[in-house]
Parts: C-alpha cells; sequence; structure tokens
C-alpha cells in the first residue's frame, strides 16, 4: 500500500464498477472492493450467491473452464474465481459457496 495514491489513481476500477452498473445494474449485487494495494483492479465477491457469480461471469463473457476452484474454512467453502480485463481494468469475480456438511465430510474420509 502507498500513501502517495490518490482517489484519482483509482479512476480506472471506479470508472468499471460505473459502467458495470450502468450495463449490468439487473444483476445481482456483489460486495465491491477496490484498493490501493492493487490500483488497477476491481473485485466483485458473492458470498453464499454461487448463482450471482455464475450470472456474471457469463455476461462478462468469460469461459467456464477459465473460473479455478478450491475450498477453504476445512472444506467446508467452495471459491470459485475468475479475472478478466474490462475497459482497461483487472476485473476479480469471487464467489463463495457452502458445501453441505455431508459432502465436506465426505471428502474428508
Amino acid at each position: 500500500m502507498s500513501e502517495a495514491l490518490t482517489l484519482d489513481d483509482l479512476a480506472v476500477p471506479l470508472r468499471v464498477l460505473r459502467l458495470l452498473t450502468a450495463d449490468f445494474g439487473h444483476l445481482a449485487a456483489p460486495a465491491v472492493r477496490v484498493t490501493t494495494v492493487w490500483p488497477d483492479r476491481l473485485e466483485l465477491e458473492f458470498h453464499d450467491d454461487l448463482a450471482g457469480f455464475e450470472a456474471w461471469r457469463d455476461a462478462l463473457g468469460i469461459a467456464p473452464d477459465a473460473v479455478t476452484h478450491a475450498t477453504q474454512s476445512a472444506g467446508r467453502t467452495c471459491v470459485l474465481r475468475a479475472s478478466s480485463e474490462y475497459a482497461g481494468a483487472q476485473l476479480e469475480l469471487v464467489g463463495y459457496g457452502r458445501i453441505p456438511a455431508a459432502v465436506a465430510a465426505g471428502a474428508a474420509a
């Protein structure tokens, strides 16, 4: 993180957020993150809403095989990630979903 950054330095992801709002305002609302750590990145996170993640992935034209899958929280949460460049910003989609206890227990066996 750099203390030298200004709000103007975050203009690219903020502009992309504005474009996405205009173009895809009918889609599920994500948690949005813009940070000085990655000033050209816009993150859209979907908590307990993998359908929302999928709708955005499809709307943005990100191929299904470009999505990575991982688990966290001792196998109780699946994490989907996809990224794409959009209007000059690196766009990161992240989806979190619960894995049913029976499935998580079976995977641990």
